[in-house]
């Protein structure tokens, strides 16, 4: 893509009354069409004319299932009602013994954490790496003790984790690797696609995701039988899947199924996924490759080496050393001038939680963390997980909300207004 600037980049700064770079409003994503309304109807149609109601695991999950998984190059999936639920259903298919250790990343969304106690296991949250919101191996190395049962990462934004080594370190302990893909859905990894190299991955499929089944859902991915027939359990209360001579439920769980009326939606949307990777993935390299002739201060985050983002958004690093404001200013500013910018994305700190840092899961003595099955395996119910570098990472990054749907004139926008911003407040 080829970006030619229109606009001046130097004036006043929209936030001192100036006007914006981006005077129109940005273009809406128009995830949904035609053909996801006449998949809905379709549905509806065969059910009035049959008389009987559409359901769960019916034709339309099926297909969507073996559909999702052969767009991964093979395996197993099960769709479920949230990303949430899709994590969770990922580590009860582990079966790990309760009152273990979970290693989980810092910066995540609060549904990418909170299964870990809901299972009665321990999160340890790992830091990230340094210039990354997305955990490094010698962060997850650090938290690393004879009660770790897994390793829980998030793919953040679209960007993968640098998964070779992590995959290194728990094959070396024989422990598993469980991959977070909610803000993922297409990147790439040395050739890979995430959610493909741990030993079983979790989706989202939320409205706001890169592809959807409607309002809200999810997917189980492994390529491990075994382990699919287990979340196929772990997500509909117990029923025997995947075994023999078995009557009833072989274990509690609750009812996270998806429905044949959302399969229907994502189907149609699993057909242009790859379109709109391959937009997003264009459209940050356009901006990427706009900024370096034209800032100092400001650069695209990291990617680990042979790494493609999907971009879910797209974040951006600003060198505060160059400026006279902090990250937070500067963002801010930016937003002013009409670019879809979130200032910090200090929300999705999850070593700061309250619920976590109070350890509340069940009632009011604080199980998990003081379980005596946990101190019997030396466990320190009230140990602390400082995280230095996701709080400098997030203090000095932000996100730039960009879609698909996204043109020349909204790249060549956002790379202008980086400029005037960066002007105003240059050092020296």
């Amino acid at each position: 893509m080829t970006v030619r600037l229109e606009h001046p980049v130097t004036g006043q700064l929209a936030i001192h009354g100036g006007p914006r770079t981006r005077t129109r409003p940005m273009p809406a994503r128009g995830l949904f069409g035609e053909e996801e309304k006449a998949a809905v109807v379709a549905l509806f149609d065969t059910s009035i004319r049959t008389g009987e109601a559409f359901g769960y695991n019916g034709p339309e999950e099926e297909a969507y299932c073996q559909e999702f998984a052969a767009a991964l190059g093979g395996g197993y999936a099960d769709a479920v009602n949230s990303g949430s639920s899709a994590v969770y259903v990922a580590l009860r298919a582990l079966q790990l013994e309760p009152f273990t250790e979970v290693i989980c990343p810092a910066i995540t969304d609060p549904g990418g954490i909170m299964p870990v106690p809901l299972i009665n296991c321990i999160p340890i949250v790992a830091d990230a790496r340094p210039g990354s919101y997305n955990v490094g191996p010698d962060e997850v190395a650090a938290r690393l003790t004879d009660r770790t049962s897994a390793i829980l990462v998030a793919h953040i934004a679209g960007e993968p984790v640098d998964m070779d080594p992590i995959l290194d370190l728990a094959q070396a302990r024989g422990i598993p690797v469980v991959e977070d893909c909610a803000q993922a859905h297409g990147a790439m990894y040395r050739g890979r696609p995430v959610g493909t190299l741990g030993d079983i991955a979790a989706f989202s499929t939320m409205s706001g995701k890169h592809h959807a089944t409607g309002a809200q859902g999810g997917i189980v991915f492994t390529k491990d039988e075994g382990l699919y027939w287990a979340a196929r359990r772990a997500s509909d209360r117990g029923k025997p899947f995947g075994l023999q001579g078995v009557a009833g439920p072989v274990q509690a769980s609750l009812n996270l199924n998806l429905n044949d009326l959302a399969a229907a939606i994502g189907r149609v949307q699993l057909g242009k996924l790859d379109e709109i990777v391959a937009a997003r993935r264009r459209l940050a390299g356009a901006i990427a490759a706009g900024l370096p002739a034209r800032s100092r201060a400001v650069s695209p985050g990291w990617l680990p080496a042979g790494a493609e983002g999907s971009y879910w958004f797209m974040r951006l690093h600003v060198d505060v050393r160059h400026l006279t404001v902090d990250g937070d200013t500067f963002a801010g500013a930016l937003g002013a001038e009409g670019i879809p910018v979130a200032v910090a994305y200090r929300g999705a700190l999850q070593s700061q939680a309250p619920w976590l840092v109070e350890r509340r899961a069940f009632g009011a003595g604080h199980s998990p963390w003081t379980a005596p099955e946990y101190a019997a395996r030396g466990g320190d119910p009230v140990a602390e997980y400082p995280c230095p570098n996701a709080m400098a990472v997030l203090a000095s990054d932000f996100n730039v909300s960009i879609h698909e749907r996204w043109g020349e004139a909204e790249v060549a926008d956002t790379i202008a207004a980086v400029e005037k911003v960066e002007r105003a407040f240059l050092r020296g």
